[in-house]
């Protein structure tokens, strides 16, 4: 079938990232940034004039603003309360300002409470680099406050979405909640938001991308929705629109070895509701420990050739990230985000789509040759 994509960086902005745009703009082959307001607490809008000069910034570096990872869907509204209707409506008018300056891509997250859990984010891999990884048997022995300290510890100083200090104060309590919230409960609390949000954003012409639950499975008793295919099935089903979408994150629904990614991104590239895809590489140790690892297949569990081929072959064009680095070469930056490991990552998934996309021209050709 034939697609393209856009092949960008995630970074944050304000002081808040060792790694510049000029750094990002000598990359060969990314077009732009993925980017956010990360001291932005959720519900509130995001001022006008403060996207227009995050873009300004971005574009005087030779880069494009078109995505945002993302703006944070307050807790209200996933727990279903009276108060939500007045955080749609900031969201709404949040994503009238992003559309204003040009942002065509919204990813963002339904995860209660927790939007990502590691047990160490600076564990030294066999070849003396360092990566994130997940220990459940340690994630379980911790509860969210004493995640949060060792996260933060090994944060460097820089912002972790996610687990915005505001969010933690109320963390024991939003899990007693939602303890108490049925699943169907909470699936109808996302239709509501689905509902509310999608007719904006297509009179905006914003795509909205969910990214999945990462990781993939239970936590805390928490609900976890965006795990599989068949529960991506059911949150597209919520709302038919081509803008209510998929973040694929080959690395959170690839912890679990039951999902089998190149399946899942064919099938949802296939419909038209993938809009952004997040790659990374991780080796399993066990059905719930996982190291994170450099993004070549050779290096974890996961075939990025298969993955980039599924989304090529289902006319995949919108917009793709190497994902969490490791740090090597000595370097110091947020976890998962220094700009090494990334650059290696983003060019090694542009050698691969190169690749296929030659492959089918010459498929073509010689499908000609035989018929001429």
């Amino acid at each position: 079938m034939g697609a393209d994509m856009k092949m960008i960086l995630r970074w944050f902005p304000f002081g808040d990232d060792s790694v510049t745009l000029k750094q990002i703009r000598q990359t060969p082959g990314i077009s732009g940034v993925a980017t956010c307001l990360p001291r932005a607490p959720a519900g509130e809008v995001w001022p006008l004039e403060t996207v227009k000069a995050l873009k300004a910034e971005i574009e005087e570096a030779g880069l494009e603003m078109e995505v945002i990872e993302s703006v944070n869907v307050h807790e209200d509204i996933k727990k279903g309360l009276p108060t939500r209707d007045k955080y749609i409506a900031a969201y709404i008018k949040t994503l009238q300002n992003l559309a204003y300056v040009g942002v065509k891509c919204l990813c963002y997250n339904f995860m209660p409470v927790i939007d990502w859990a590691r047990s160490d984010l600076a564990h030294t891999l066999p070849d003396g680099s360092y990566a994130m990884v997940y220990r459940h048997e340690e994630v379980l022995k911790m509860n969210p406050a004493s995640m949060a300290a060792a996260m933060s510890d090994e944060s460097r100083g820089y912002s972790l979405p996610g687990w915005e200090p505001e969010r933690l104060a109320a963390m024991a309590g939003d899990i007693r909640f939602y303890r108490n919230l049925s699943r169907g409960a909470y699936w109808g609390n996302m239709k509501y938001f689905l509902d509310a949000v999608i007719p904006e954003a297509e009179r905006f012409g914003i795509v909205l991308a969910i990214h999945p639950d990462d990781p993939p499975w239970p936590l805390y008793g928490l609900p976890k929705l965006i795990t599989c295919a068949e529960h991506i099935r059911t949150f597209l089903a919520l709302n038919g629109s081509r803008h209510n979408g998929l973040t694929l994150c080959a690395g959170s629904l690839g912890a679990d070895p039951d999902n089998d990614i190149p399946a899942i991104a064919r099938e949802f590239s296939g419909m038209g509701r993938v809009h952004f895809a997040h790659l990374r590489n991780l080796r399993r140790l066990s059905a719930r420990d996982f190291d994170e690892t450099a993004h070549p297949s050779a290096c974890g569990d996961l075939d990025m050739f298969e993955i980039l081929k599924a989304l090529y072959d289902t006319g995949f064009n919108g917009y793709i990230r190497p994902d969490h680095g490791r740090m090597i070469w000595g370097e110091k930056a947020r976890p998962g985000y220094g700009l090494y490991d990334r650059a290696l990552g983003a060019n090694y998934l542009l050698g691969l789509w190169e690749a296929i996309k030659k492959m089918d021209k010459m498929d073509k050709i010689n499908k000609m040759d035989k018929m001429s």
